[in-house]
Parts: C-alpha cells; structure tokens; sequence
C-alpha cells in the first residue's frame, strides 16, 4: 500500500519516464535516429523479430504516439493526482496487451524491454493508496470505515 505521498512520487517517476522514453518518438528526426539505433542493437545481439522501415503514415504513428505520451508525461509531471495515476494505469496495460499482440505477430524481442516497464509501471500504479483523514471526502471516509 502506497501512502499519498509516495503514490504522488510513483506517479511522478512514471511520467519522467515516458518523458524519457518516448521524446525521441515525437518528431520525424529524432525518431529516425531512435529507429537506426534499436535497428543497430537488434542486429548486433541478433534479436528475433523484425524491426521494418517505417513508411511516412508508420511514421505518423509514430510521431503522435510520442506528442501525446510526451504530453501525458508533462501533465503527470506538473500535477501527480491520484486519479491521472489510475489512469495511467489502464493506459500501460492496454499499451501491454498491443506490445504483446505485435511481438506475438513477429516484431521485434526489443519489446519486450518496454513491455516489462508497462507492466512494472501499471502494477505500482493500480496498488491501493492510504490517503490521510485530511485528503478524504466524507463518502470516501464512510466507506473506509465501514
């Protein structure tokens, strides 16, 4: 169980995560050199999988994903609330379950790397919060309680 506090920190952390993960996904420059790298390390440690070149509408993809998550990140940064924690949450395990159906469709093992995080990542942030008697409303302390 989480205090407020450290709940406040996970959301925190999970977001300068994103940040750094996903900020070289945001535009068509820095994701062509991310996508030459992790081509470079799937070679190099002869990874299964496929790691193909990305078409201008993949790319697009691409780029959006990484806006957004980019955004996403900032907010969770600026404002680390419960409720953006939670949803968060919903949001890594459904990024899971699409990582997990592309590497069972033949992309790259490199997933399984980010896979792992979401994972990491939506399990802290679905674990139950002790809020302090000064943070709850009064349905939530009858409930609490009851």
């Amino acid at each position: 169980m989480w205090t407020s506090m450290q709940y406040r920190r996970l959301v925190r952390g999970s977001a300068w995560y994103d940040l750094i993960v996903t900020a070289a996904f945001a535009t068509p420059w820095s994701f062509a050199a991310l996508h030459a790298v992790m081509v470079s390390v799937s070679q190099a440690f002869d990874l299964p999988g496929s790691l193909p070149p990305f078409e201008p509408v993949h790319l697009l993809m691409a780029n959006l994903l990484g806006s957004i998550v980019c955004v996403w990140a900032v907010l969770r940064i600026r404002d680390p609330q419960l409720m953006f924690g939670r949803y968060d949450a919903a949001g890594r395990f459904l990024f899971a379950a699409w990582q997990a159906y592309a590497l069972a469709h033949g992309a790259s093992s490199l997933l399984v790397v980010f896979l792992i995080f979401e994972l990491a990542w939506g399990v802290a942030q679905v674990l139950p919060v002790r809020m302090p008697s000064s943070e709850r409303r009064p349905e939530q302390a009858r409930s609490i309680t009851a």
